[in-house]
């Protein structure tokens, strides 16, 4: 079976979501309250880290995902961050709140099918913690997200509260 190319309404989808006013929005107030933090980020750079590493991912582990769909489930994985700074909701939840809005949103011609979002809205869910059983996407931006941080070359590393066990000390393949 063959992946179907990136077509331009493909493209659009992924456009859409930038441009969607919940989206701009949310990043910009995320942008706004990490501008001083030392730590990882959340913002584009990250995002498409993400994105890029788990179509890598797909591409070696011959899964066959849509490009697209693991490229919006990046994009919009952590942005509820700025809901967790200021109310206290963990940010798979505050993310995917807002990711289900943005793609129920989407015009007919290019919409994700309801399968598609919801693949969508489970790996932006469990993101931060690999269930046991992960469905493909889910799995994909887990390891995505994880393998993103450079924690072996970050000056904020001897800082970070993040577990020795999650944190990247070595390049990847």
């Amino acid at each position: 079976m063959t992946k179907p190319s990136l077509s331009f309404s493909d493209t659009r989808r992924l456009s859409f979501i930038c441009d969607h006013p919940l989206y701009v929005s949310s990043y910009q107030k995320l942008e706004k309250l990490e501008k001083n933090r030392i730590f990882c980020r959340h913002q584009m750079d990250h995002l498409l880290d993400v994105a890029r590493i788990a179509y890598i991912l797909d591409l070696k582990m011959n899964l066959g995902i849509c490009q697209d769909l693991i490229y919006a489930a990046a994009l919009l994985h952590d942005i509820g961050k700025g809901r967790q700074y200021e109310e206290g909701i963990p940010h798979e939840i505050a993310s995917a709140q807002i990711a289900k809005q943005i793609l129920e949103d989407m015009p007919p011609e290019f919409i994700f099918s309801d399968e598609e979002q919801q693949e969508i809205l489970s790996a932006i869910r469990y993101h931060r913690k690999l269930r046991s059983d992960p469905a493909p996407l889910e799995f994909l931006l887990y390891k995505g997200d994880k393998m993103s941080r450079a924690c072996f070359a970050c000056p904020a590393e001897p800082e970070c509260n993040w577990n020795d066990t999650m944190k990247n000390k070595e390049i990847r393949l």
